[in-house]
């Protein structure tokens, strides 16, 4: 007798293909490769990182119900960051993209999303001052909430359990290990909520710059490096009073930001219930390769409209894979994570896959190799990817690359060895006539003990004063802000050697 298929009737055909696919075990394909795209086409090919539940009727249940919600962010929202990234990756602005490693469904309250966009606004005017340049703004919020792991299992107390893998997953406490389907809406709302509070705390003020800032430096230990802090903050200061005197800020300038938001694609169940065939609310600078009659059905695009930027990981990169398949049919611009493990000829291929048309700041390429790797393998990749013809944007991950365990088995990162990635960064791109055009960075608005280092000074013994990540260490605000500090140093003096002065002076704390 033929197994009983058990169908919502509001689950679309593609939904049903993807819910088959979650209650599967193994690597399995659902049917031959095609060569269209569909939101769904990503299940004819192998998955790394997949989630394996227990329930098919809970999963249909779940993706029905994305499939019917309006979308979190529009069209026109992405198009205008693809418009902006594009100068980036011409060098006319800088990338400052920052959050949480792992958002957890908690930190969808006022104060914490208050403190993150607080911190992203004064590094970013640190930046602009040291840079001379726009700089674009993306938070990992309202969505970040799925992490890759190592092992989908760990031991506890002798018993293999489900690893923690996100709360649009499986739960921290050991009690709520099992993937439920139902945390995919729950993350939805969450991410709903947190983008909606963004916006309505930027339409109300929060990034108003005739407000004034907190610039605290009283936790800087050294005096001359106080004193180089002050004089920037000084600085800064004056020049917005400038604006403010000469009515420079008349047209409202100064009352708000634009403010995008970023996650990991890596849950494909999710991210194809949010894609939509959507029209291109206000179109970019045309490109050759897209040309199309006036009114036709191909003046519409497939929108992930769950964030405005999603990114591919290390873990999940692999040419004939299933994120790389969903990735491609994309309007909304993307990042891919490059480490020690690619190889230029990879690069290049995984650049044609995803943007055949090379359409200018479509990509950003996020090397994150760690500080004792930077320098034998960014330069390659960089030649690799000039010779392509593929003009990307390219933007340092200065953290992943650098995580280290201390003696009491706590995971750590230092300031120092970030620091030096990121300057290592600036002066081979300098060497080999391209340039960096942003950060991507783990952060916090709270005064967390994760990393060491930094002008607090803090160490190892320090990690247990507050020490509240579930996944990987994340700057706190203060060593966020001393590293836009540094990197907009660097610019400003405009020589190569002061990056391994600032570097220098870190190592000195």
């Amino acid at each position: 007798m033929a197994e009983e298929r058990i169908i919502s009737p509001s689950l679309s055909a593609n939904g049903e293909v993807a819910a088959s696919v979650r209650v599967s075990r193994g690597d399995v394909r659902t049917g031959p490769p095609v060569s269209g795209w569909s939101p769904s086409s990503w299940t004819t090919k192998p998955i790394k990182q997949d989630v394996i539940y227990d329930d098919r009727k809970a999963v249909e249940r779940s993706l029905a119900k994305l499939e019917r919600l309006p979308p979190i962010v529009t069209p026109h929202e992405i198009v205008k960051l693809k418009k902006i990234l594009r100068d980036v990756a011409l060098g006319k602005a800088f990338l400052l993209q920052g959050g949480d490693c792992a958002e957890l469904f908690d930190y969808c309250e006022a104060d914490a999303i208050d403190s993150k966009i607080k911190l992203l606004l004064q590094m970013s005017l640190v930046l602009i001052w040291g840079i001379n340049k726009p700089v674009v703004r993306i938070a990992r919020m309202a969505g970040q909430f799925a992490k890759p792991r190592s092992s989908p299992t760990e031991i506890v107390d002798g018993k293999e359990i489900p690893s923690f893998r996100g709360d649009n997953i499986n739960g921290f406490d050991l009690s709520e290990r099992r993937p439920d389907p139902a945390r995919l809406v729950s993350a939805y709302f969450h991410s709903a909520a947190t983008l909606n509070y963004i916006r309505a705390q930027l339409s109300s003020g929060i990034a108003d710059l005739h407000a004034p800032l907190n610039w605290e430096l009283g936790h800087v230990q050294s005096a001359s490096i106080k004193a180089k802090y002050q004089r920037i903050v000084a600085s800064i200061t004056d020049s917005l009073r400038f604006m403010r005197t000469i009515g420079a800020d008349t047209a409202g300038q100064l009352e708000t930001v634009d403010l995008y938001t970023s996650h990991e694609g890596l849950l494909l169940e999710y991210e194809q219930s949010l894609t939509r065939r959507l029209p291109h609310s206000c179109s970019p600078a045309p490109h050759p390769d897209r040309k199309t009659p006036s009114g036709s059905e191909t003046e519409k695009g497939w929108y992930n409209t769950s964030t405005h930027f999603l990114w591919i990981g290390d873990r999940t990169r692999q040419l004939d894979g299933a994120h790389v398949e969903y990735f491609r049919g994309l309007e909304n611009p993307i990042g891919i994570k490059v480490g020690p493990s690619m190889k230029e000829d990879e690069l290049v291929q995984l650049l044609d896959i995803v943007n055949p048309s090379k359409e200018i700041g479509k990509v950003t390429l996020i090397t994150r190799y760690g500080e004792g790797k930077v320098d034998t393998l960014l330069g390659a990749h960089i030649e690799a990817v000039k010779k392509s013809g593929h003009t990307v944007i390219w933007q340092c991950d200065p953290m992943h690359g650098n995580t280290v365990t201390t003696n009491s088995q706590v995971k750590t990162r230092h300031f120092s060895s970030i620091l030096a990635e990121l300057s290592s960064t600036l002066r081979i791109h300098q060497r080999h006539g391209t340039f960096l055009g942003g950060v991507h960075l783990e952060l916090t608005g709270d005064a967390v003990t994760e990393c060491v280092g930094g002008s607090e000074g803090l160490t190892d013994q320090d990690l247990q004063v507050n020490y509240t990540t579930y996944c990987d260490p994340r700057l706190n605000e203060k060593q966020a802000l001393e590293l836009a500090f540094l990197v907009a140093g660097f610019w400003r003096r405009g020589e190569e050697g002061e990056a391994g002065e600032a570097e220098g002076e870190e190592e000195e704390r």
